[in-house]
């Protein structure tokens, strides 16, 4: 079972009531990889990630973790998954450290405790109650309570919200350390750079259903092309400059002197562009290529408008 996929669904249906908030989604992710589930509120990726972690019964298609059904074999799948919530999972009352050290007595191979305080800056709260740490240190915590146990497979929902710069570094090396050590990490997250940091693969999931998956640079090299900007004189004569361009392409004048080319960029693209200045005495200043973001394939295909 070691060559089959880490998590492989196939026609998930999850309906509450009239709502279908998953509609025949398909989804594999491969085993040693980070991948980043991304989705608008509402779009179904919550629903599906506690489907495999076992907290929701399917109304349709199949769902397999680890090679498992996460209902019928959850006893023997629970041991092997690490679990972060955003709520913690954490009794208000219990002591952050002394609940990591409870949860890393369930397992059988526990990473070691002190060295992971030590690594998430927990040291400073280990006698505090849980209700009384900061947002931060209760994200930490819960991703703490999520590792501890050598997980073969970890889903971390929004690791890093409410962290501050330090904290999310610290996270994202941590993240990076498990991939090397191979094990399979699940990401939700609404921050893009940190799927774009972190991710080998990601997944964008809208309406019930994938709508898109790959690597980061494959999403950002595919539709809308890259851009090229530069700042000259205002009110330059933009169509003797489109006629130099490849068929399709567009230069247009942004604010004046500021100019941005769409087209699919290359060095022979860009040298057409400085050749033209040169040619029509013009010194091209702050000229860059921009790439497409993650945040803007994302917004692309998911749409720009405020969802509840």
């Amino acid at each position: 079972m070691q060559n089959s996929p880490a998590v492989e669904i196939a026609g998930l249906v999850k309906r509450y009531g009239e709502k279908t908030a998953v509609d025949g989604l398909d989804l594999r992710i491969e085993r040693g990889t980070v991948t980043a589930v991304l989705g608008p509120n509402g779009a179904g990726k919550t629903t599906t990630i506690e489907t495999c972690e076992g907290y929701r019964r399917p109304d349709a298609g199949t769902v397999r973790v680890l090679g498992l059904d996460p209902i019928r074999q959850a006893a023997e799948l629970r041991p092997r998954i690490g679990v972060m919530l955003q709520s913690g999972g954490v009794y208000a009352g219990a002591r952050a450290v002394e609940m990591l050290e409870h949860t890393a007595k369930l397992h059988a191979h526990p990473l070691d405790v002190p060295a992971l305080v030590e690594r998430l800056g927990l040291g400073s709260c280990g006698r505090t109650s849980y209700r009384r740490l900061s947002g931060g240190q209760q994200q930490r915590l819960a991703l703490a309570m999520a590792v501890v146990g050598r997980p073969e497979l970890v889903f971390l929902d929004e690791p890093t919200a409410g962290l501050d710069p330090q904290a999310r570094r610290a996270t994202w090396e941590l993240v990076r350390d498990l991939r090397r050590d191979g094990v399979t990490v699940v990401v939700t997250t609404h921050y893009m750079d940190e799927a774009e940091q972190l991710a080998d693969a990601v997944q964008i999931v809208d309406g019930g259903r994938v709508i898109a998956g790959g690597s980061p640079d494959e999403l950002c090299r595919g539709g809308a092309e890259s851009s090229l900007h530069f700042d000259g004189p205002p009110g330059l004569d933009l169509g003797a400059l489109t006629k130099v361009l490849p068929d399709g392409a567009a230069a247009v004048e942004l604010a004046p002197g500021n100019y941005r080319v769409e087209a699919p960029m290359d060095p022979r693209l860009v040298a057409t562009v400085t050749a033209w200045c040169a040619e029509a005495g013009v010194l091209p200043e702050r000229l860059t290529v921009q790439r497409r973001s993650l945040e803007d394939v994302f917004l692309e295909l998911t749409g720009r408008d405020l969802r509840s």
